[in-house]
């Protein structure tokens, strides 16, 4: 499927055309689990859903630890009586695994084969679809905890999968079938060519924003290798969308696992003076300052589309007009400077 409405892009060295900015589904899947958002409304996340395809969006990223499964169950009943030609494309992953009995405890990163055999059974279900559009490694198997919220992603385990073990097992799943395409997120480049030898890396997907810049290297290493990249958290979890102050920070549920992420606590005033430092070129073109943070992101090479979140329809019209956005090379000039005036974040600072 394609869209007439929104700039599109070929994914990779797939068949599938993608618009440049993708529906992300974390913000919606829930609370009562670690790194949940705070409560959610099942029909406005639908409603919000719905709303960003109607707008002209083409894809829906998710992920099975998302709301430990609600997410995908969510993405799935937004999509359950859409006619085949209105039915986006939906990307999800596997490898973070949790315990039902403690869903506050970390999940743990894991794939063993026979786990993620089972992951993708089960997201079938949840999604109510016959095949996933892209399949996608979540994170290094360490066999160890994730522990995002406290900024770092726990010890290797002498039981981890090798990444090559796992990466056989995603490639025989798109030879079955199951999947169409196969990705990683949050590979190192060293990782990304350690599994191109066994099959190619269809996609990847690493953060990446104005804040965070770290991952230039594995987007320099998917340009060439033909392979697709998808970021996620452009808006860097919505700091970037001119919306936040320090107030409403101090005022997010505490079930919102923003409160104890550094770039809420202690990197917070440097984020916020980059975000409003976007003002003046967000007033130039009449656009949101979300609008300016994903078009800056976009500018970069190789990358093929943004994953952004929204709670509320009227959110996604807060920055569904960022893939038409075309800044200059003075707009990214001046925006290399706020960058490096702000102290916000690592990388390198432009396109």
């Amino acid at each position: 499927m394609s869209s007439s409405r929104l700039p599109i892009q070929r994914l990779g060295h797939t068949d599938m055309e993608i618009t440049r900015i993708g529906f992300g589904s974390w913000a919606v899947s829930g609370s009562g689990w670690r790194f949940g958002w705070g409560a959610t409304d099942d029909a406005e996340s639908i409603a919000a859903i719905r709303h960003a395809l109607a707008r002209g969006v083409n894809w829906i990223d998710t992920a099975a630890v998302y709301g430990l499964g609600h997410g995908e169950e969510v993405v799935g009943k937004a999509i359950a009586d859409l006619p085949d030609a209105d039915r986006p494309y939906i990307f999800t992953k596997a490898g973070l695994v949790w315990n039902p009995d403690d869903p506050q405890a970390a999940p743990r990163r894991i794939m063993k084969p026979a786990s993620v055999r089972r992951e993708v059974e089960d997201s079938l279900r949840r999604l109510g679809v016959d095949h996933i559009d892209l399949y996608q490694v979540h994170y290094p198997d360490t066999g160890e905890s994730l522990e995002y919220a406290g900024g770092g992603f726990g010890a290797v385990s002498p039981n981890a999968t090798p990444l090559e073990e796992y990466w056989q097992v995603m490639a025989g799943l798109k030879a079955e079938g199951k999947v169409r395409a196969i990705g990683l997120s949050n590979h190192s480049p060293e990782e990304l060519t350690a599994a191109e030898r066994i099959a190619h890396v269809d996609v990847i997907q690493p953060p990446f924003s104005a804040i965070n810049r770290s991952a230039a290297a594995e987007i320099g290493w998917a340009r060439a290798h033909d392979t697709g990249v998808i970021v996620y958290s452009p808006l860097q979890s919505g700091l970037l969308t001119g919306a936040f102050s320090a107030q409403r920070v101090a005022g997010l549920p505490a079930d919102d696992w923003r409160t104890a992420h550094h770039d809420f606590t202690t990197g917070l005033p440097a984020n916020l003076r980059l975000a409003d430092e976007l003002r003046p070129i967000a007033e130039r073109y009449d656009v949101s300052v979300a609008e300016v943070a994903i078009a800056w992101v976009l500018a970069w090479p190789g990358i093929t589309g943004a994953i952004v979140g929204a709670r509320r329809p009227d959110q996604v019209d807060g920055w569904i007009g960022a893939a038409s956005v075309e800044l200059t090379r003075a707009d990214l000039d001046e925006i290399t400077g706020a960058i490096t005036r702000s102290g916000a974040g690592t990388g390198p600072a432009r396109p």
